[in-house]
């Protein structure tokens, strides 16, 4: 049964696994990934399980590796990716794991704190340095200034300066700090110093030029040197106070130029000894992060596979003598002999001589959904996933999809030419599919679009196709066969310089139609003015054609549904009747569509009657007078049976199956009802008191659950159903006419577009239009990507999706299933990239 048609036969099995070789048997199994594990302890806590413990202890190596994966990317070394998927480590390799992890850890650590108390070191002589040689200048700069003036003066203001000074009878004494603060707070500095100390100390700061390193964060930081004059002890206190608070760097500096030249020498071979010792250091840390950045990879994916063994583990129970551990899990019913061959890998590299056991159990519990999906119909199947996954045997709308998708995408979007584009787009993600798979793109947008690659083929594909029946090349008509309409006494002069050319076939006069032209619309309906007309008309009636028939299909594989879940009865009281009532209004609408197409020519299209009061008139039971004006014979009498047959089918949905259901009820036979099917798939199956229930039909899964029977909310539920079908087919029809809008809508804008930007430069002669169109090319170029490729490509897909989803899915999915999540290792790898 297991394919896309269907989901995979599932079956829950029951593993007895020796302890010693539970580990082995369960890295087996996740290699495999074949298998989704039962929780055998709901209700005992997380830290309350047998192995807690080892699992701790990955969390911890774990952080390690986060760690020296932190500081590789700082120190912007690469890190290695052979593609290399090593087996899960025995458990005895876990402590060898743990203690070269541990001892890297420690190094590191070690490594950092002396790299960063020997930056620190570097970044105060650095601003000593700094210091020294500012103030030096300083000094130099007054000592200059007084000297311009005259000499006398400038001695005795030199003498006075730093010295003493006699005021007042009392000795005075001109002090000063200096240091470094951060550029962006030094003007709030200034204002602070001025107002606390009410002017009476002088600043002078200057930038130092190189931006100096923070030792902690690494950052380049910019800051200025500054120098603060003052008289007196409490002026002294203030200052350093307000330098403490904006967090500036005092250091000392000495009075006399002798003493500052003799403490810059020291400094700065201070820190020519710092930077030898700084650069030794950073090569230790750089070997050491290289040789780590070689295997962490490795090392991640040996951390995780254990930690899932473990935690997988812990999901299972002891048994009495604590020497075995027992496991449920679900697996697909075709893959079993490889799950047991795994087992037996796993007990044989454990060296136990007691075999792992699997059972089949039986349950009432609803399997979990497996589809088998390849690298080109998994997008697909993620599509309808979205939407709900598919009951446990349900037919699958994804094998479909794959046409239906692209196909109805195609009908919004028919440009071959944007087509063409967006085909090449996902072609050249096809061609590079490794190196980009490789490259692990973090971007979320850039992993949906290549997650859907196959999806953009198809679609670009596609629509290639439906812009050749367009007959639109960006906008344009190609006249690849030549046109079918040959036009006598006009010239091809006159034809392009009218602007009111219309297009009408009964005038045999001026128009003569050869034979058709051979494939799609004729290039000259893009020069014609009621071009838009045609095209309306034909693409609305090809939407609601196209609606119908999807719709149609989609309760016909209801009838699937019904045939393998053995359920004659909705097979009779639902698939026919809503079959019945779909084709007697909106199949009879499509048949009269193709019917006047072909009955009425160009010479008597002027009789044709309009199919919207066609269809009105059919339900109001009006008919016309005349013989004359019918569509064809027998039309009256076949509208009103049709009318009847399709009102006739609503009570058939509505009663017939509550009415047979409770038949069987009150005859003392029970409703069983299967999980696996729709809610619309109840079997009716003969149960005799104190009897057991007959096996279920091969390939129907085995669960069934016994409800209680109540008369009036079956009654309900097939009422909603019914009501929600009938007006369902209106609306979904008149829905299907977005394929009409949207086509309309991207036709538009795509000619919008050319005759607003590129006909601008085609307008021009010569070499002016060479220029001018060079010129507008990028810009058109531009807006067609972003705005006809994606938005309006953005736009056509999620109207797709919509018809899909509500429209086709609605007539036979309903989706109430839950996936299959095996344990699986390189789902988790997948999950961690």
């Amino acid at each position: 049964m297991g394919s896309l048609f269907r989901s995979e036969e599932m079956t829950l099995a029951q593993l007895f696994l020796q302890s010693e070789a539970a580990y082995a048997c369960v890295s087996e199994l996740g290699e495999l990934g074949l298998v989704q594990f039962r929780d055998l302890n709901p209700d005992v806590n997380a830290f309350q399980r047998k192995f807690v413990n080892e699992v701790r202890r990955c969390d911890e190596m774990e952080r390690k590796l986060r760690f020296l994966e932190k500081e590789i990317r700082k120190a912007g070394i690469p890190i290695v990716d052979t593609g290399e998927n090593p087996d899960a480590p025995p458990p005895r390799e876990m402590i060898d794991l743990e203690a070269t992890f541990e001892k890297l850890e420690n190094e590191m650590k070690e490594v950092n704190t002396n790299q960063e108390a020997l930056k620190r070191n570097f970044l105060e002589l650095t601003e000593l340095k700094h210091i020294l040689r500012k103030t030096q200048s300083f000094f130099e700069e007054a000592e200059f200034h007084h000297q311009m003036q005259d000499p006398a003066l400038a001695e005795e203001s030199h003498a006075l300066l730093l010295g003493d000074e006699e005021r007042g009878g009392q000795p005075m004494r001109l002090g000063f700090v200096a240091g470094v603060i951060n550029r962006e707070r030094l003007p709030t500095f200034e204002r602070m110093l001025w107002r606390a100390c009410r002017g009476n100390v002088f600043l002078r700061q200057t930038e130092i030029e190189t931006p100096l390193e923070d030792p902690v964060t690494g950052d380049q930081v910019h800051k200025c040197v500054f120098i603060i004059f003052f008289q007196g002890d409490q002026l002294k206190t203030r200052v350093k106070k307000i330098c403490e608070g904006f967090r500036a760097t005092l250091y000392p500096c000495p009075e006399t130029p002798a003493e500052r030249r003799e403490m810059a020498i020291g400094v700065m071979t201070r820190i020519e000894d710092l930077q030898t010792v700084l650069n030794q250091t950073q090569d230790h840390r750089h070997r050491v992060l290289v040789s780590a950045a070689k295997n962490i990879r490795v090392w991640f994916i040996k951390a995780r596979k254990i930690k899932a063994i473990y935690h997988t583990l812990n999901l299972f129970n002891l048994d009495v003598t604590q020497k075995c551990l027992i496991a449920e899990c679900w697996c697909p019913v075709a893959d079993l002999e490889r799950i047991q061959l795994a087992l037996r890998r796993g007990t044989e590299h454990s060296g136990s001589s007691v075999p792992s056991i699997l059972n089949r159990m039986t349950t009432k519990q609803a399997p979990p959904t497996y589809h088998k999906t390849n690298k080109f119909t998994s997008g697909f199947q993620a599509l309808v996933d979205s939407y709900g996954v598919a009951s446990y045997c349900e037919v699958n709308p994804a094998p479909f999809t794959i046409i239906t998708f692209p196909f109805l995408f195609a009908v919004m979007f028919g440009d071959a030419g944007h087509g063409l584009i967006m085909a090449l787009f996902a072609l050249w993600m096809v061609w590079r599919e490794k190196q980009l798979m490789n490259q692990r793109k973090d971007d979320g947008i850039w992993s949906i679009f290549f997650g859907g690659r196959y999806i953009i083929l198809l679609m670009g594909a596609f629509s290639i196709y439906t812009g050749f029946i367009y007959n639109d090349f960006f906008s344009k008509s190609l006249n690849i066969f030549g046109s079918s309409w040959h036009m006598a006494n006009i010239s091809d002069d006159d034809i392009k310089n009218n602007e009111l050319l219309e297009l009408d076939p009964n005038v045999t006069a001026i128009y003569k139609p050869a034979s058709p032209y051979p494939f799609g619309i004729d290039p000259i309906w893009n020069l014609a003015e009621n071009k838009i007309t045609f095209l309306n008309s034909f693409k609305m009636k090809m939407s609601v054609t196209l609606g119908v028939i999807q719709m149609s299909f989609g309760v016909c594989l209801s009838l699937s549904n019904y045939r393998f879940f053995k359920d004659p009865l909705s097979m009779f009281s639902v698939f026919i009747p809503q079959l019945m009532f779909l084709m007697c209004i909106f199949g009879y609408m499509v048949i009269i569509i193709f019917f006047k197409w072909i009955a009425y020519d160009a010479s008597i299209s002027y009789k044709a009657p309009s199919l919207l009061i066609t269809m009105i008139n059919m339900f109001l039971f009006k008919f016309p007078d005349s013989q004359d004006d019918y569509m064809y014979s027998g039309q009256k009498g076949l509208q009103i049976f049709l009318v009847l047959v399709a009102v006739a089918c609503v009570p058939c949905m509505l009663f017939i199956k509550p009415y047979f259901e409770w038949r069987a009820h009150k005859s003392g036979k029970r409703t069983v009802r299967v999980n696996g099917a729709s809610e619309d798939t109840a079997v009716i199956m003969d149960q005799d008191e104190g009897e057991m229930p007959p096996p279920p039909p091969e390939g129907a899964p085995a669960h069934k659950e016994e409800e209680e029977f109540d008369i009036g909310e079956i009654l309900i539920h097939q009422a909603i159903h019914t009501i929600e079908f009938c007006l369902g087919c209106i609306s979904h029809t008149a829905s299907y006419l977005r394929l009409w809008a949207l086509s309309l809508a991207h036709a538009q804008l795509s000619e919008v577009l050319w005759s607003m930007v590129l006909h601008i430069g085609l307008g021009f002669k010569g070499w002016v239009g060479a220029v001018v169109t060079i010129l507008v090319f990028p810009a058109f170029a531009v807006l067609t990507v972003a705005i006809l490729l994606v938005m309006e490509g953005l736009s056509a897909f999620l109207h797709a999706l919509r018809l899909h989803w509500v429209e086709f899915q609605s007539k036979f999915y309903k989706g109430e299933g839950h996936q299959f999540v095996p344990f699986s290792f390189e789902a988790l790898m997948e999950d961690h990239n």
